[in-house]
């Protein structure tokens, strides 16, 4: 007749009506014993299909998938060259004078040794990678989750799309050494004041920001200048925060001298 030991189920294996339940189990480093002990495995437990999934929707797994993207981004760009990120709007239609001026702008980053970061998208965005890709330079789109996603254009080398927007932000001022911002909409206007608002507080440091396109942004930096400082809601030296200039040249110059190239 055989001792307890032989009474013992194994692990993993279900109980049969009648069995006796081992005294005790190890389950990973942990021993249970008596009335602590628990049927099946965890590996049976993980691969289950079966139960609630509300869990996926949780704030501390919701906390994991935002490091997830912070741990992709960083990996993605982690060996860029110098970069510098480009914004200006989706809507610029391809041959628009507008599109023309982003292709030329990525190709003279990438003369002056850079690479070029958009948001990956259409427009603006395209012609400043299509430029960096017909000079032969990195082209890298840092796409977003929107409900009229169009995905990331084809010129772009690197790219990497994320959830989150606070992510992509942090991914856009991190690898980048400046901001050469087109006439864009809200988006635009988003990333623009976060760089100024970084650049303003001390938090990023030797970062141009250049805006093209004078008739475009003028009517903004007036009322910066008219509004905005002459309330006393801003210094008149945040003005000095940023350049506005319609020349390729002297945009490209302008990040140049202000990163020490």
């Amino acid at each position: 007749m055989g001792n307890a030991e032989d009474a013992r189920i194994p692990e993993g294996a279900e109980v049969p009506e009648g069995a006796v339940s081992p005294e005790e189990k190890w389950m990973g480093p942990v021993l249970r014993r008596r009335e602590q002990v628990q049927p099946g495995t965890t590996d049976q437990r993980l691969l289950d299909s079966e139960g609630d999934s509300e869990w996926v929707h949780t704030d501390p797994w919701r906390v994991m998938r935002i490091q997830s993207e912070f741990v992709e981004g960083f990996g993605a760009l982690a060996e860029l060259p110098s970069a510098i990120s480009v914004f200006g709007s989706a809507r610029t239609p391809a041959g628009s004078v507008e599109y023309d001026a982003g292709v030329r702008i990525g190709k003279a980053l990438v003369d002056a040794g850079f690479a070029v970061i958009t948001g990956g998208g259409p427009g603006a965005m395209e012609a400043a990678n299509k430029g960096a890709r017909d000079a032969q330079g990195v082209s890298v789109g840092l796409g977003i989750e929107l409900p009229f996603e169009s995905g990331l254009n084809p010129h772009v080398d690197i790219g990497v799309n994320f959830r989150y927007f606070f992510v992509r932000k942090t991914m856009f001022v991190k690898y980048a050494q400046g901001f050469v911002v087109l006439p864009g909409g809200l988006g635009t206007l988003d990333e623009l004041f976060e760089a100024l608002t970084l650049v303003q507080t001390g938090k990023v440091t030797r970062f141009p920001i250049v805006l093209f396109g004078t008739a475009y942004w003028g009517g903004l930096v007036d009322w910066l200048r008219d509004t905005v400082v002459a309330q006393g809601k801003a210094s008149e030296k945040d003005l000095l925060l940023f350049h506005v200039t319609d020349d390729v040249d002297e945009a490209v110059s302008l990040v140049t001298k202000e990163v020490g190239r």
